[in-house]
């Protein structure tokens, strides 16, 4: 990292970097040469993956009785690490909707890394319920479907909350990561030198050549995904938390579960994003993408919530010695002083004490400090589940019930496991796909450019440089009678573009198209675009998934499958709408992304400005503008002549 990045911890990129820069190194990362610390983090990963699987194994061969499970402690390791990679896989969500939608520019460099971590988190979570059934091949019970059976879903439980809470907060965030990586896939696809690496890309990229009408649809669309995942990134949590304050049980029974989550899941989420970030900026060398400012404000994340998570702990030791419960308060006392205290104070350790450094700026923007709290506080909130779980069911009402609890090298396997096939699939993501936006990167550049927060050194060279003995190249009219698609004119900057749109558009041209590595607010208006109808569909969709939703637990409930739970209405609305929401969010963000493609026209594996020569580097660095033969005022001549009015690096002649 040079010395001036060093220095300048408020910078967002370092300097010296072009558009171009931008996409060199970030695809370098996947398409260059492999560092040596890529195979130690994926080999410690690949070890510890076997061991999981070979815990699994056993487990399918011989049961549950393996674990330290017992009555009355029903739940153990598999539930606490269900809820501790649950509360991991906030952090991408939150890195990539609520900062977006605050407008938060710090978040670029970290959030497509963030979302795959998600998605890797809240898989190694999923699998634990299916283990913890005993008898897993039966886990298609859990799905809504008329069977000879007569059996549904029990839709006033909390447990099928989880599974349809966790399931669509999987697939909206698998839809917000694929949505997010379209572009960058293009651009790997026309930087891949490898031909099958370059189809693989292709396929993936859907033939996206970020047209304007294209970047238009996928702003809202993307928008929009970000304000469905927002609520759904609380209620996640909240639905995980409503397993234990449901429950009356010491220690569960509390309405302060919900905020409380989802505060500890941003704050386990962080850490997490923090371990993992650190070590990899140092193997890539990653210094002037992930900056200081990046460790600094993730630190200031992790520090908030970690207050709130405090604020928590003291509101649950209050109440349960303001409400003069007995029970409740044994429970206070058991926690602090019973078997299990030790737990308890390692974590008060690990989640109020140690991020109190975190006040201090030198360990905010120290990378080996940040990494040694970061990888504190991810031990300090598995043992938070830990307590809240193994000593709340140990010790309940009845000291008669009362029992130990043990966890056996089975669970430890399964823990660690998982923790392995995290760290598997965070590799293999690196190593595979863009671990930055790059398209983002390029926009911020962009903006920070033109808002001359940062000088970029040498842009303008390079810019020179590379069209140094690039002459103005027009196809003769004739070689391609009856084949021509239209005229491309290419520039090298954003504004410039977008100003030569707007003279085409006055000069009296319809057809228009115009193509950048990344969107340009007004560009659409300079072509006479329509707003995009996207918002209205996602609503609708919306309203018809929570319908259907809704729908679907009153038919099992009330008409096909009525049975009577505890004196409970028939029709427990209140019940219901948890379910209802979940399925509203996920039909809406299904309609934004589906809309979003069908609308832009993809996939389209095949398109005439594919023909265009120098056109692969509108996933990059350039910038073009396409009259097409459609146009009613095109001549071929004339329009050449107008093309070349409009100062660009080269005007190229289109076939079909």
């Amino acid at each position: 990292m040079s010395s001036q990045t060093s220095r300048e911890s408020g910078y967002l990129i370092g300097p010296g970097h072009s558009l171009r820069s931008i996409t060199e190194t970030i695809t370098g990362i996947v398409l260059g040469r492999t560092p040596r610390g890529w195979f130690v983090g994926a080999a410690i990963g690949f070890g510890l993956l076997m061991l999981f699987l070979y815990s699994v194994a056993v487990l399918f061969a011989k049961g549950t009785g393996i674990w330290g499970i017992n009555v009355p402690v029903g739940w153990g390791f598999a539930i606490v690490n269900l809820v501790w990679w649950i509360g991991i896989g906030h952090a991408g969500t939150l890195i990539s909707a609520i900062l977006l939608l605050f407008r938060q520019e710090w978040r670029t460099s970290i959030n497509r890394f963030a979302e795959a971590m998600t998605l890797f988190a809240v898989a190694c979570a999923s699998l634990f319920p299916i283990l913890h059934l005993g008898r897993p091949w039966l886990a298609y019970w859990l799905f809504p479907y008329p069977n000879t059976f007569g059996l549904w879903p029990q839709f006033r439980s909390p447990l099928v909350w989880d599974a349809f809470a966790i399931g669509s907060y999987a697939t909206v965030s698998l839809l917000f990561w694929f949505v997010g990586l379209i572009p960058d896939l293009a651009a790997m696809r026309d930087r891949a030198g490898n031909r099958l690496l370059r189809f693989i890309y292709g396929v993936l990229a859907l033939g996206w050549r970020g047209a304007a009408d294209h970047w238009q649809r996928y702003d809202t669309a993307y928008l929009l995904l970000a304000a469905l995942a927002t609520p759904l990134v609380i209620s996640v949590h909240s639905v995980v938390s409503m397993d234990f304050a449901i429950g009356v049980l010491p220690g569960w029974h509390s309405t302060v579960f919900p905020p409380y989550f989802v505060a500890g899941a941003i704050f386990s989420g962080f850490a997490m994003v923090v371990t993992l970030l650190v070590p990899l900026r140092a193997i890539y060398h990653l210094e002037d993408f992930i900056t200081p400012r990046h460790l600094d404000n993730m630190a200031k994340v992790m520090l908030a919530t970690g207050l709130l998570v405090a604020y928590g702990y003291l509101t649950e030791g209050f109440t349960a010695w303001y409400s003069g419960n007995p029970a409740e308060r044994f429970w206070l006392f058991n926690r602090s002083f019973g078997p299990f205290a030790w737990a308890f104070w390692a974590l008060m350790l690990c989640n109020i004490l140690v991020p109190q450094t975190l006040w201090l700026a030198r360990v905010r923007t120290s990378p080996l400090l940040l990494f040694v709290v970061a990888i504190v506080v991810n031990v300090g909130m598995w043992l938070e589940r830990f307590v809240i779980i193994v000593v709340s069911l140990s010790r309940d009402f009845l000291p008669s019930a009362w029992g130990s609890y043990a966890p056996t090298g089975w669970d430890w396997g399964l823990l660690l496991g998982t923790v392995g096939l995290f760290i598997t699939l965070i590799f293999l993501f690196v190593r595979v796909l863009p671990m930055i936006s790059i398209f983002e990167m390029r926009h911020l550049l962009d903006e920070t450019q033109r808002h001359g927060g940062m000088t970029v050194a040498d842009e303008t060279r390079q810019v020179s440089e590379s069209l140094a003995g690039h002459k103005q190249v027009v196809t003769d009219s004739g070689a391609t009678a009856g084949l021509l698609y239209g005229l491309m004119a290419e520039f090298e900057g954003a504004d410039q573009l977008l100003a030569q749109a707007r003279r085409a558009y006055a000069a009296g041209y319809r057809k228009l198209a115009a193509y950048s590595p990344f969107p340009i607010a007004d560009l659409p208006a300079a072509l006479g675009l329509r707003k995009s109808r996207l918002p209205w569909l996602v609503l609708f969709s919306g309203i018809a998934g929570g319908a259907a939703g809704f729908g679907m637990q009153y038919y099992a409930a009330v008409i096909a499958y009525p049975l009577n739970i505890g004196g409970r209405p028939l029709n427990s609305w209140p019940a219901f709408v948890i379910v209802t929401f979940e399925l509203t969010i996920l039909a809406a963000a299904g309609a934004a992304v589906l809309g979003m493609l069908l609308r832009n026209g993809l996939p389209q594996p095949y398109h005439a400005v594919f023909n265009a020569p120098g056109f692969e580097r509108a996933s990059q660095d350039r910038f073009f503008l396409c009259i097409e033969t459609a146009d009613p005022t095109f001549d071929f001549n004339k329009t050449q002549a107008f093309l070349r009015t409009l100062d660009p690096i080269a005007v190229e002649a289109v076939e079909k």
